[in-house]
């Protein structure tokens, strides 16, 4: 079954704003995309709509949110990692106010609408702002159990999500339990090397190494749906087990997961990391899955890169 991350929580906040009267949504010209219409119309005095204002949003948010309510931004990804940036950093981040941004439509989810619609460059710039959580769910179930979580924590929070359907593949009854912001979840065991991997792109990791265990690799794979703060001790813990790590990540190589887990390893116990995302460089234009594909972040492209990577280190058989 395949759920869009963004209606899953649409639905999801109607639910929790009928038992808490503080939470408030603010939109910039995004209900459609984000999927919140129906919150308008069940919730209009907790509706705010500031139009193609991204600037304003935040900053009226992070007022609500110094007055006592629990406010969610919505809008696109693309728009609130750049024009909302001044915002969010002194706005929200620096007076530490309890402002949760559902940034929809993330990586090149928004298809042939192009390099202005792509955010490849948020998960850099959000983990770079001091005092703010950054977040990525890879499915619906997920994404519901740390909504829920959010609500009881008041660190200002970048959660970034897709726009097309996606996969679900976490159990809702038996893993709603190990949803836990900054902590990691192991998805598949293996001690030849590990793979880490964080929002909707993980299905495709997981894809993958079924794939390299058919070619003998047993790869570990590993979620951080919590890029900020970082698992530490997981991520030190597969170095140390497999000595061999690759990141993959709907986002540029550079500053995202994969420099994220570079400068940790590096300092604390160095290991060979590979980096898989999108190449420094606009990326070529078309359907999400054809983009991906064109580099090599498909399951299949994913499998032989690290099947390669991972022979040429051990040395080849």
């Amino acid at each position: 079954m395949k759920i869009a991350i963004r209606r899953a929580i649409g639905e999801k906040i109607i639910e929790l704003a009928k038992d808490d009267k503080n939470i408030v949504i603010v939109t910039s010209d995004a209900r459609g995309s984000a999927a919140i219409s129906e919150f308008f119309e069940i919730f209009p005095e907790r509706s705010i709509e500031v139009g193609i204002a991204e600037q304003s949003a935040v900053g009226v948010a992070a007022g609500l949110a110094l007055s006592g309510k629990k406010p969610f931004v919505f809008g696109p990804a693309c728009f609130y990692s750049a024009r909302s940036l001044e915002q969010i950093k002194n706005d929200v981040a620096y007076t530490n106010a309890n402002v949760k941004i559902v940034a929809v439509s993330g990586g090149v989810s928004y298809g042939p609408l192009g390099s202005t619609h792509h955010s490849l460059h948020d998960i850099a710039v959000m983990r770079s702002i001091s005092n703010l959580h950054v977040i990525l769910p890879s499915d619906a179930i997920e994404a519901i159990a740390l909504l829920e979580k959010l609500l009881s924590d008041s660190t200002p929070t970048y959660m970034r999500v897709g726009r097309n359907p996606v996969l679900v593949f976490h159990d809702q009854d038996e893993q709603k339990k190990i949803f836990e912001i900054g902590k990691a979840i192991n998805l598949k065991k293996g001690n030849d090397l590990s793979i880490i991997a964080t929002g909707e792109i993980v299905w495709n990791v997981m894809e993958a190494s079924k794939m390299l265990e058919n070619e003998g690799i047993e790869a570990r794979v590993i979620e951080l749906h919590t890029v900020k703060p970082l698992d530490e001790e997981e991520v030190y813990k597969a170095a140390k087990e497999t000595g061999l790590i690759v990141t993959v990540e709907e986002h540029n190589i550079f500053g995202g997961l994969g420099g994220a887990i570079a400068e940790f390893v590096s300092q604390n116990i160095p290991v060979p990391v590979k980096i898989l995302g999108i190449p420094d460089e606009y990326p070529v234009t078309g359907k999400q899955e054809e983009v991906l594909k064109h580099y090599g972040l498909d399951s299949k492209g994913i499998f032989v890169t690290v099947k390669n990577w991972f022979r040429k280190m051990r040395g080849g058989f």
